[in-house]
């Protein structure tokens, strides 16, 4: 079986694939929708805080990076542009954020995205199993957060304020 008809029979190959060359220990839940972060925390049985959110971000030159931000907060574009060294940093279409990653909105993950982009961390995310997207609708994938912190060399920094 090709690489291409694994990812069409399993979905999930990809992440899967990429969390093992990397050394994650990754857990995939199938999980019903949920119409807000209370109510999906709720299903998984965790902290609204424990579903964290891989935003995808463009700087002014083209390139995107990563911004793992926990539920319950929103990026804090001053702190994210002080950290990452830049003046401008822009929230790109979904299209375009599909385009850089390979996967939609709201099922973005670092682990298995096509392109190899710089992750930032929230600090607050560390120190506690969290739940991310898993690259495709429906489910939702556990990790260690400072393994993933530490697989992807992320730089972690308060990058975040209450929404």
């Amino acid at each position: 079986m090709s690489s291409d008809a694994a990812a069409a029979s399993d979905p999930h190959a990809r992440v899967r694939d990429a969390a093992a060359f990397r050394g994650l220990d990754i857990e995939i839940l199938e999980r019903p929708e949920a119409r807000s972060l209370a109510e999906a925390a709720a299903l998984l049985g965790i902290e609204p805080s424990g579903i964290v959110k891989t935003l995808v971000v463009k700087r002014a030159d083209d390139t995107f990076l990563f911004a793992l931000v926990p539920g319950g907060r929103k990026i804090s574009w001053p702190k994210l542009r002080a950290v990452v060294g830049v003046n401008r940093l822009t929230m790109p279409d979904p299209e375009v954020a599909k385009a850089a990653t390979g996967y939609a909105r709201g099922t973005i993950v670092p682990i298995g995205s096509t392109q190899d982009l710089p992750v930032f961390a929230d600090a607050s995310i560390l120190g506690r199993r969290i739940a991310m997207g898993a690259g495709s609708h429906g489910y939702s994938l556990f990790v260690d957060a400072d393994a993933l912190a530490a697989a992807y060399d992320a730089t972690v920094a308060d990058i975040s304020e209450p929404e």
